[in-house]
């Protein structure tokens, strides 16, 4: 089979390259190992900035509508507000965090891609890849060999094509061990806010996703692999709001996860380009990492796109730069956050009694927001 790209992965990342790719007219063909694609929330935020640049795939309506919105975040020590910051003057259309879970997202990308005439072929691993001047061919577990002009690779941290081009994402585990699981409470959280909690026990970040659900993510020493109800009651009487503690009353999901700092030396490698977690990956703190994977995606369908139709690659060299540098950034964000929020039990006081001060002033509670939403200048 021949194609112009084949990208390997079909999470939000790959299926967004291949939106944006049938957008401008070109044969795409997206493949992934599972049989389907996944139930589960996991990445649960879109900022102001990727809806922004999803509007060219004419998504954005349809996740908006789909989500929850938000305006408000607050950094908070027990129903005591440290910091607050509101995403309500921010310079966009979209004043707002968007709340919905990953698999709400998927579904409405991949019904994009279907609607422009592409398609996902599943269960198929790629296994083998190999270059000429001209074309890459990628071999899968069926057997069957696509060549195509360019291959993304959207599989991933642990990316299969990533290793079989040779780049490298070299990096750390942060000593952290988080529970992140998914809830339904009564009482005592608020749904217009995402707040991150910061208490003795350690941190707790709480943010309402749509239809009455709330995510939890904590720092926890041996992190359960499926944390039951007993689990996240223990997270939120310990860390959560004190005047009206609130009751789980159901798990939907959960999960643990290590936090890797991450970020590839390279974007591309001949023919082959990197897009979301198989170019960088980093801490949870902000919800930034599918949001920089979507920006990925459009901008590397678009430098694809005048490449294919001039033969002019100059513009994958600066996608390469431009994203690369994005994601050093979002790194350096992510980890002060996480650094700040897990700060050890002795710094703590003198923490919050500077996060009090910071929350006073109204243009770095802004300047956060903006960070935040992804609208900020380098």
């Amino acid at each position: 089979m021949n194609v112009d790209v084949v990208v390997v992965g079909a999470g939000p990342v790959g299926l967004a390259a291949g939106a944006a790719l049938r957008q401008h007219g070109h044969t795409v063909l997206v493949v992934d190992k599972l049989a389907e694609g996944a139930n589960t929330s996991r990445a649960a935020v879109v900022h102001a900035r990727t809806l922004e640049v999803l509007e060219q795939l004419g998504v954005t309506e349809r996740l908006v509508a789909a989500g929850h919105s938000v305006q408000d975040f607050a950094v908070r020590e027990g129903d005591r507000v440290l910091v607050p910051v509101s995403l309500r003057r921010l310079l966009t259309a979209y004043t707002f965090a968007l709340m919905i879970p990953q698999s709400t997202t998927e579904r409405i990308l991949l019904e994009r891609l279907v609607e422009l005439g592409g398609e996902v072929r599943r269960p198929c691993a790629a296994m083998g890849l190999t270059q000429t001047g001209e074309s890459a061919a990628v071999t899968l577990d069926t057997g069957e060999v696509i060549t195509a002009r360019y291959v993304v690779a959207a599989d991933g941290m642990r990316s299969t094509i990533r290793e079989l081009s040779g780049l490298t994402m070299p990096g750390n585990v942060l000593p952290l061990s988080a529970s992140l699981v998914d809830v339904r409470v009564d009482g005592g959280l608020p749904t217009d806010e995402v707040g991150l909690y910061l208490a003795k026990a350690g941190l707790l970040l709480v943010a309402p996703l749509p239809d009455g659900i709330f995510r939890l993510v904590a720092e926890v020493p041996d992190a359960p692999e499926h944390p039951d109800l007993a689990a996240a009651q223990r997270m939120l009487t310990e860390r959560g709001p004190e005047s009206n503690p609130p009751t789980v009353t159901e798990v939907i999901w959960g999960s643990r996860f290590r936090i890797h700092e991450r970020v590839a030396d390279s974007y591309q490698a001949g023919r082959v380009l990197l897009a979301g977690d198989a170019a960088h990956t980093h801490s949870p703190a902000g919800g930034q990492g599918m949001n920089l994977g979507l920006r990925d995606a459009v901008a590397v369908a678009n430098a694809l796109h005048t490449a294919l139709t001039t033969s002019d690659e100059t513009e994958l060299d600066q996608y390469g730069a431009t994203a690369r540098a994005e994601a050093v950034r979002v790194i350096a964000l992510s980890h002060r956050l996480t650094t700040m929020a897990s700060a050890p039990q002795f710094v703590r006081p003198l923490r919050n009694v500077v996060l009090r001060l910071v929350g006073g002033s109204e243009s770095v509670t802004d300047g956060f927001g903006r960070q935040l939403a992804g609208l900020a200048e380098g």
